[in-house]
């Protein structure tokens, strides 16, 4: 079903509307947003009586949000858990049980369970994901790395599905091996990027220099683990934005987790983060995942959150999303794919003031993760009418209540009930 040519009296958040927007008793006051062929055309106030129309849906004062990027997924892994027995607690543990999981994987098996995470990706509103693929041995292209970029074909059109190759940081060790896994992604396809996994218990600098000058070389993005842990000592993230800035890297970086910023003295952490404000990076959170695996032992309540320095991140302007990460695996018993939920729980554990207005960007901006500058303002005119209208919110309580929201894909509903807006 199509929506009208006119949205009228929605609920923008702050970051998408121009500085000189009007407002009324300090807050924005409602847009009104044109459609046609699938693009939205302009975005006006809805005060504006000149452009009144004639009809089209009065959403009343929904919320109103473009498509949602889910930065840092495993498409892989998911739904893993059910036929896991018991897993030991933290990251290391859940390295282990899904090891032991391996046994029964084939690419039936990943492709079903991955569909299966799109799907429900495609349904809550997300338009672009990026999944990371684990990647442990030095010849052999992973399982379920033929599997992603087979569903990236599937999905074209629909969801934009990158893959990201998961690998272990000591097969960078040598410079040689680190060209060819680099070769290999490259030889996927513009949606493939190199990763890897890096973490105290594998550090080495010069296997992350290989990794990163093996992706210079071949003209590839990179997306990596970094410093998944509480450990105050861990460099990864540091290093990585030194030897970025020594070698002249040019294109995009992506940092998740990042944890062991809070668990470092303040100056050390701030130092840092001001060294990844002059580099081509971007930082992803995962707090649910985080929560889960960090300062975690058996029959003790955890002391510690797990998240990243995301309030310090954003004073300094560097560009930051809240991701999905594991569902439904060894490494995050709960989640459904959708990014709201991570905003959810981040609001609560970062104690986020405004959401709606302040936060919500942190899931829609698919240009941070692109290799051009990312733009300081965003706006909908000239994008695609790919939008998320919250049926129940209201901006003080966002995200919560959002479970019930209408979809439009190319300003046509493909999900929830839009019967409301109709005219009377």
């Amino acid at each position: 079903m199509s929506a009208p040519a006119l949205l009228d009296n929605a609920r923008l958040p702050r970051w998408l509307l121009p500085t000189d927007w009007p407002q009324h008793d300090g807050v924005p006051v409602l847009a009104r947003i044109a459609v046609e062929a699938g693009r939205v055309t302009s975005v006006r106030p809805a005060s504006d009586q000149a452009e009144r129309p004639l009809a089209g849906w009065d959403l009343a004062g929904t919320l109103v949000l473009p498509g949602f990027v889910d930065a840092h997924t495993h498409l892989d892994k998911a739904f893993t858990l059910p036929r896991m027995k018991q897993v030991q607690p933290g990251l290391l543990g859940a390295i282990d049980a899904m090891l032991a999981d391996r046994v029964h994987w084939s690419p039936a098996d990943v492709h079903a369970r991955a569909s299966r995470g799109l799907q429900w990706a495609w349904e809550c509103g997300t338009t672009h994901v990026r999944t990371h693929v684990d990647w442990w041995e030095p010849d052999a292209v992973p399982l379920a790395w033929p599997v992603m970029a087979e569903l990236a074909q599937e999905w074209a059109g629909k969801v934009k599905l990158e893959q990201v190759s998961l690998i272990k940081l000591p097969l960078f060790e040598d410079a040689a091996q680190a060209m060819r896994l680099a070769k290999q992604v490259k030889a996927t396809g513009p949606h493939a990027l190199l990763g890897g996994f890096v973490h105290s218990t594998n550090w080495s600098e010069n296997a992350l220099r290989n990794l990163l000058l093996s992706a210079q070389a071949c003209d590839l993005d990179i997306d990596l683990h970094v410093d998944e842990e509480l450990n105050a000592s861990a460099v990864g993230l540091q290093t990585t934005a030194r030897i970025l800035r020594e070698i002249g890297y040019e294109g995009r970086v992506v940092c998740g987790h990042i944890c062991a910023l809070a668990a470092q003295p303040e100056a050390q952490a701030f130092a840092t983060l001001d060294a990844v404000a002059r580099a081509p990076i971007t930082v992803v959170s995962l707090p649910a995942t985080n929560l889960l695996l960090q300062d975690a032992v058996t029959g003790r309540t955890p002391r510690m959150r797990g998240i990243t320095l995301v309030k310090e991140i954003r004073e300094r302007g560097i560009p930051l999303l809240f991701a999905s990460d594991n569902v439904q695996d060894p490494f995050c018993r709960l989640g459904s794919f959708d990014p709201v939920e991570a905003l959810s729980t981040a609001a609560l554990v970062a104690q986020l003031d405004d959401p709606f207005d302040n936060w919500s960007q942190a899931l829609c901006r698919s240009d941070w993760l692109q290799r051009a500058p990312a733009t300081a303002t965003s706006t909908l005119i000239g994008a695609k009418a790919d939008l998320v209208l919250f049926t129940q919110a209201d901006r003080h309580g966002w995200p919560s209540r959002t479970a019930s929201r209408v979809v439009l894909r190319d300003g046509r509903v493909t999900h929830g009930d839009a019967t409301p807006f109709f005219p009377q």
